[in-house]
């Protein structure tokens, strides 16, 4: 699976929470065979060939982008042209932006029925908390606990089913093996804390009226927060940032024994720790109350259709095959390497067999369907890409001196408002 970097700009027009309420696309105009572009970054050319050879009146190019923040800002630059494409694959952190530029249509007439295909809270991700619709979900990243069962079983420790628990198994690790961790506290990717923070049920930009609501210092993140800076503070988990050398070596070595990830972990174990497939095995999140079943989601993307499209009904019908028929999701499944968003996929044939680097846990994919259904919703803003920076730099100088978290969490929502203000919002905290 493909791990997503979080891609999002502030607005560069002055608008209001409001403009989140604007009315959809063109209709479609004229008869006959109708043309459609869609930029993407996933490898989805064999699933659209599908489609063309179905459907000769409704024709769909896909042109390859970069993803993140690059194809975010194409989007919105041709948007301003009036060259954007038909359809657009943006991830969920994306669409405030998007919607806040007036580039999305609301595609909430067509596809108002396939609603219950998606767990809810991915389904809220994508209306912006309104009765509009602005995309499709395409892919999901239900977070989830990894962990070596071979260095468990060998330290005599217990998969965790709590955080309260965690923090015990973290310090057992530190006595029965001095020189190994259970995990690190990563400060370079802020779409993990962020979907720890979901879980804890953060909701960080909510709208009322024309006002954006503000609530990243609250007290779901400040739990999430205190607890993992309390356990970087005892030095009873590393904080060494993901995906660099030295964690990968960490990883392979058993230096580190597990990793708070997502569905798409396996994949980056393969290149992270080659010479430990076969050892890992997967389990859901701890949870802040014994008994629960939420998790938070890192990662994932929508189709949406653009407010530039003559043809937005077609892009809609093709949006809504490509992410709801058993044959499209099964394709991108394949060729993607996706985690489909589509509930029904996520135990379809496509995934029957576990990841490859997961050989000995033959139940990996029901038990990730098990888990998405929990997942719990999002609420992104206009300007998610301010915060992730903030995190970036607070909570990484507080990671490198095992310092303040709660400190990093204020400087976080500080910017944040700061930044919306300073574009003209208003703003509540």
């Amino acid at each position: 699976m493909h791990r997503h970097r979080v891609a999002a700009l502030s607005c560069s027009a002055v608008l209001t929470a409001a403009a989140l309420t604007a009315c959809g696309g063109s209709d479609d105009s004229g008869s006959g065979p109708v043309d459609l572009t869609y930029w993407a970054w996933a490898d989805m050319e064999q699933v659209v060939d599908m489609w063309n050879e179905a459907n000769p009146d409704i024709q769909v190019t896909v042109k390859e982008q970069a993803a993140g923040d690059d194809l975010v800002t194409r989007t919105i630059t041709a948007a301003q042209a009036g060259q954007g494409p038909d359809l657009v694959q943006a991830e969920y952190q994306a669409l405030p932006t998007l919607v806040s530029n007036d580039v999305l249509a609301d595609i909430s007439g067509q596809v108002a029925d396939v609603e219950d295909q998606f767990a809810p809270g991915l389904w809220q991700q994508v209306t912006l908390g309104t009765d509009a619709v602005y995309a499709l979900p395409q892919d999901s990243g239900p977070m989830m606990f990894f962990y070596r069962h071979d260095l468990f079983e060998e330290y005599g420790l217990t998969v965790p089913t709590t955080w309260d628990e965690f923090a015990e198994t973290a310090r057992t690790v530190r006595d029965v093996a001095p020189d190994t961790y259970l995990t690190t506290f990563s400060a370079n990717d802020a779409g993990q804390f962020a979907g720890l923070a979901q879980q804890a049920g953060a909701q960080w930009w909510t709208t009322e009226g024309e006002t954006w609501q503000v609530a990243i210092d609250d007290e779901a993140t400040r739990r999430v927060a205190e607890f993992w800076g309390g356990l970087v503070a005892e030095d009873a988990i590393l904080n060494e940032p993901m995906y660099t050398p030295a964690w990968n070596q960490a990883i392979n070595s058993g230096e580190q024994i597990a990793w708070v990830s997502a569905v798409w972990a396996p994949g980056s174990l393969t290149t992270a720790a080659p010479d430990t497939a076969g050892n890992w095995a997967m389990a859901p999140l701890p949870q802040w109350e014994a008994g629960e079943n939420a998790t938070g989601s890192w990662g994932g993307s929508t189709t949406a259709v653009t407010r530039d499209s003559e043809h937005a009904e077609a892009a809609a019908e093709f949006a809504t095959w490509l992410n709801t028929d058993p044959e499209a999701l099964a394709g991108l499944v394949r060729e993607g390497g996706i985690y489909p968003a589509a509930t029904a996929a996520q135990t379809g044939e496509a995934l029957a067999e576990p990841p490859a680097f997961f050989p000995n846990q033959p139940d990996f994919y029901a038990q990730a369907a098990e888990i998405a259904a929990g997942t719990a919703p999002a609420a992104w803003g206009p300007n998610v890409n301010v915060a992730y920076s903030t995190f970036n730099d607070a909570f990484g100088e507080a990671a490198q001196s095992r310092g303040d978290f709660p400190a990093a969490l204020t400087a976080m929502q500080r910017s944040v408002v700061e930044d919306l203000e300073s574009h003209g919002f208003q703003v509540s905290e």
